[in-house]
């Protein structure tokens, strides 16, 4: 009973932080106070208050009380091109993305739609016909459209983030026989991009990990 009452006064102060009515630095009420406004006893508070320092929202100074802490304010991932200095750096780009995207392919082949289904053969398409130019945005533009399909907006947005230069900084690092003016490599990366699709699109969600694995993986050794 008294856990269920405790979360009934934690809720309420975390409303009012969150609102801003007790802001960063404020003195929460006094015990009194609060066993007044929620109708509770001592111990309820105390449960309360402890659990509001457990999540970071406020902090005991002995002695004095408790203060309310400042709010971490939300904050966007994003990865400048600048930040991506080294070798190293495409390469722990390269290891993010395969265990990002891999699952993104097995969750675009569990969740997608046919108008998913449509932009993905739309989007693969663009790549054939960049071709030997082998466009960034076109391949950037096919890995975004499997990210759509998973219907999940954080893949989403994690790969908007990182945006063409995703695709652009592994290719500065690649040889001539990795070149997209290669025309075995091109061809090779194109039939890479259709296995991952036509995974996705039969949705065969283990076909559809592993295929883009596979994708990502033979980038990081050609790049390595």
């Amino acid at each position: 009973m008294s856990t269920t009452l405790a979360q009934r006064v934690v809720a309420g102060l975390k409303d009012k932080i969150l609102a801003g009515d007790l802001a960063p630095g404020a003195k929460l009420p006094s015990e009194a106070e609060l066993i007044e406004e929620y109708a509770v006893s001592r111990t309820v508070v105390r449960e309360a208050v402890t659990r509001l320092r457990a999540e970071g929202l406020v902090e005991t100074q002995h002695g004095r009380g408790s203060f309310v802490l400042a709010v971490p304010e939300a904050s966007s991932f994003s990865v400048e091109a600048s930040a991506i200095r080294t070798h190293a750096d495409v390469i722990a780009m390269l290891d993010f993305r395969i265990g990002v995207e891999s699952e993104a392919a097995a969750q675009a082949a569990l969740h997608h739609t046919a108008s998913d289904a449509t932009a993905i053969e739309d989007a693969l398409a663009g790549f054939v016909r960049a071709g030997h130019e082998g466009a960034v945005e076109a391949d950037f533009a096919f890995h975004l459209a499997i990210a759509r399909a998973t219907r999940n907006r954080f893949y989403v947005d994690l790969l908007g983030s990182l945006g063409p230069m995703m695709i652009m900084l592994p290719r500065t690092r690649l040889g001539e026989a990795y070149s997209m003016t290669d025309a075995t490599h091109v061809e090779r990366v194109q039939r890479e991009h259709d296995n991952v699709a036509a995974a996705v699109l039969a949705g065969d969600v283990d076909t559809a990990r592993a295929a883009m694995r596979l994708h990502l993986g033979n980038t990081r050794r050609r790049v390595t």
